[in-house]
């Protein structure tokens, strides 16, 4: 790839749909967090219905399929600014996510305060990270890149019998590397890696990789997505029925057929396993191969939330937070619990007694959270097609 930029690459509407779709299914997962039943597990077939299992399991695929896009993207816009402008680009975008994720959203959407108290490190600070990691790699070939990327994606589970107690001093970077876990577990003050890094930047790595191949002409790709997604998808049911590497959590029998499958597709997601993004990103690749000749005219809609995810991102998190707080004096006549840090098995907020809504509800928030997004989204998107201030493409 020449260092120099070229002509901008023309949008494949395939990747903003996909985008779209990830952001509103995302939607579906944080609106449970708010409106569900926090503390409990949500995927666990020996307690879980399965209607609650399916409801967060589908949301698995958006984090992998985000951190794909990602490198796609970062590949894509080598196109237009080179790789040393890239390079930069990429360092000052990941520092800002972090900040992003880590003081503004923390305050303004997650929690609605400033004691910084509860700190988590989740989606957006990994993929802070993944880009300024990014930044130190783009100067090589995507082939190198991509060997890379996949060498932590397969080789990582060989690192799971390693704790954070074993290695001594090093334990927080191995937390923020490998394993969840909580840097500072004080009483008053917690902060939860959420989102151990190597994996991460593993995806992020091939994704950058995966962008060089998104050049090639339409008929080429579409074939190249629709075999690797397959061959993704065919990998994780046969490595999983195996039963042996790639998973920390082994799957068992059940009391049914139905929670045996539910044991089966329950793989592990923090950080993600290597079944856990065959599972997810091989559907990814046979999406992006579907609707890549033409994306059908009833997912259109997705294709701007597609265009503006960060900005979406941004958006959702404290509208969730409000309807969590409306809903709260609606019930209850008190809105306090919306504005306290919460212990770690109430994350993300505090929630009152009694708070869960039955899933038909849930459901229902998160139809109105999507449509009171969608035309904000719609005209920053045209602002963006329109304009080309600098400031623009951190948002």
């Amino acid at each position: 790839m020449a260092d120099g930029p070229t002509a901008a690459p023309r949008r494949v509407e395939s990747i903003d749909a996909l985008r779209g779709v990830v952001m509103i299914l995302m939607t579906l997962d944080h609106v449970r967090d708010y409106f569900g039943a926090a503390g409990i597990n949500p995927t666990d077939p020996a307690t879980t219905p399965v209607a609650l299992f399916f409801t967060r399991w589908i949301t698995h695929f958006c984090a992998p399929a985000f951190f794909l896009l990602t490198g796609v993207g970062a590949y894509r816009s080598s196109l237009r600014r080179g790789t040393a402008n890239l390079a930069g680009h990429l360092l000052t975008r990941g520092v800002w996510l972090i900040v992003l994720e880590t003081v503004i959203l923390r305050c303004l959407g997650w929690q609605f305060n400033f004691d910084f108290r509860v700190t988590v490190f989740g989606v957006l600070w990994a993929l802070g990270w993944s880009m300024i990691v990014l930044a130190l790699l783009v100067r090589w070939s995507p082939a190198v890149i991509a060997g890379l990327g996949l060498t932590l994606i397969l080789g990582h589970n060989l690192l799971d019998r390693v704790t954070a107690a074993a290695v001594g001093p090093l334990g927080p970077l191995w937390i923020i590397l490998h394993q969840q876990g909580l840097l500072l577990p004080a009483p008053e003050h917690f902060i939860l890696v959420a989102y151990p890094l190597i994996p991460w930047i593993g995806v992020t790595a091939v994704g950058y990789a995966l962008g060089r191949l998104i050049e090639w002409d339409p008929p080429r790709r579409r074939a190249f997505l629709w075999r690797a997604g397959a061959a993704l998808t065919v990998a994780f049911v046969a490595v999983r029925w195996l039963n042996g590497y790639g998973d920390p959590r082994p799957w068992s029998p059940q009391r049914s057929g139905v929670f045996t499958v539910l044991s089966y597709l329950n793989t592990t997601k923090y950080p993600p396993s290597l079944l856990f993004l065959l599972m997810t990103l091989g559907p990814a690749l046979l999406f992006l191969g579907a609707v890549d000749r033409r994306v059908p005219k009833w997912l259109r809609p997705t294709i701007v939330l597609g265009k503006v995810p960060l900005f979406y991102f941004v958006l959702h998190v404290p509208l969730i937070h409000l309807l969590a707080l409306f809903a709260s004096w609606y019930r209850y006549g008190a809105v306090h619990w919306v504005f306290e840090s919460p212990r770690p098995d109430q994350y993300p907020f505090a929630q009152p007694p009694g708070w869960p809504l039955p899933l038909p509800y849930i459901y229902a928030v998160w139809a109105l959270v999507v449509a009171t997004l969608w035309p904000v989204c719609r005209w920053y998107a045209t602002v963006r097609e329109r304009r080309r201030d600098r400031w623009l493409s951190y948002l």
